[in-house]
């Protein structure tokens, strides 16, 4: 038993278990902040031009409306209420959120690409020419 949590405590404590760890965590909060800038800023905006659309409550109702219902006809409502509804709107939402998503990482990694090829290590100057004569004087006295 002591064996299995040895190799467990190493298995864990590898830096890239732990790197993997850190960013899980740093990209489900980035992801919360993703969301909150499409759904509290862009969607408005969006909705703003389209006429106050609100895709959000972009859906077809897909099973039967409780007889005793009465509350609103929104997205939120309904399936609270426990109808069956094809969400469309709130699918262009998450679409929408991934491709700002998917563009935000790209530009990240763009920008550490570039900053690795920027710090590639400068080829070594050429040897100096005494430095060859020396080198072949050994040899032929190795040789010799």
């Amino acid at each position: 038993m002591n064996v299995f949590f040895k190799e467990f405590k190493e298995f864990a404590v590898k830096g890239s278990v732990i790197d993997l760890a850190v960013g899980v965590i740093i990209g489900a909060a980035f992801g919360k902040i993703v969301d909150s800038m499409v759904k509290d800023l862009i969607m408005p905006i969006v909705s703003r031009f389209l006429g106050g659309l609100d895709f959000t409550n972009w859906f077809f109702v897909l099973g039967k409306i409780p007889d005793n219902y009465h509350g609103s006809m929104t997205y939120e409502a309904l399936t609270k209420a426990g109808v069956p509804l094809f969400a469309y709107g709130n699918f262009i939402t998450i679409l929408i959120n991934f491709i700002i998503l998917a563009f935000i990482i790209f530009l990240m990694v763009r920008q550490v690409n570039r900053l690795k090829r920027n710090a590639l290590p400068v080829e070594a100057p050429p040897t100096p020419e005494e430095i060859l004569l020396l080198r072949e004087i050994r040899d032929s006295l190795k040789k010799a």
